[in-house]
Parts: structure tokens; sequence; C-alpha cells
């Protein structure tokens, strides 16, 4: 049962997502209010093109503190090396991926375009039902 499941049978995909060009102060004030570390950063077709996590958003604090600039755009401070996972992934790969590096969430991507995201609560979520 489980080298069956897979990671598209329990991503999540109902996702908060925002652009590029969008101000880093929105992006903040959108992180903040659904409650999330970090929210993938998308094109007009949906495709995976970067994330803002918390981290990158402590260099807006940084930027206010050392040149009074509070914010700018989400290009500015994305990261661009995000590292995604393919929906058909198994659930014991992704496990030994989420063991063997520091994320605590990946987003799924198929052909570049955001289908979802996978997080080690959602495995452990897996875990749980497939034990009862």
């Amino acid at each position: 049962m489980i080298k069956s499941c897979r990671v598209k049978d329990f991503m999540q995909t109902n996702l908060v997502t925002i652009n590029a060009e969008m101000e880093m102060m929105e992006a903040v004030r959108i992180m903040v209010e659904h409650g999330v570390s970090g929210v993938p950063v998308v094109d007009e077709q949906n495709n995976l093109i970067g994330i803002i996590t918390e981290k990158d958003c402590m260099n807006i604090v940084l930027n206010a503190s050392y040149y009074n600039e509070w914010g700018g755009s989400v290009k500015e401070f994305m990261s661009t090396e995000v590292e995604s996972v393919d929906d058909n992934m198994s659930l014991t790969d992704i496990s030994e991926k989420f063991i063997r590096g520091p994320y605590r969430r990946f987003p799924v991507a198929d052909n570049g375009r955001l289908v979802g995201q996978v997080s080690r609560h959602d495995v452990l979520k897996v875990l749980l039902s497939l034990a009862e």
C-alpha cells in the first residue's frame, strides 16, 4: 500500500500564490493573513518561477534598517532556485527527500506548472491513515 501511494494522492492543491510584480509588503500581508511561511511565485500560466519565504522577507527588515527602504517587488526578493517534486513521486521517495533535506514543504510541478504542494505534515497524515 505504501509503495503505491503517490504525492498526487495527498498533496495540497488549494494554494496561496503570488506574482513577481507584486509589492513585497502585499506578499508579506498575504503570508501573515493566511498563516503560511512561504508562497510560490507563479507567472500568468501558473508556471512556478520562484518562492518567497519568511527568511526572504527578513531582507525587507535589513533594507529598511540600512537604506530606509520598505519593500520593493517580489522579483527582487524571491528565491528563483526552487526545488520542486513530481506528482508521481512515491510516499517513500518524498519521505526520504524530507529526511535528507532541510525543507518542510515542496512545490509540486508538472512540466514546470504548479499543481500543488506537499509538506511533512501531509506525509504524516497519510502515514496515520495507512496505519489505522
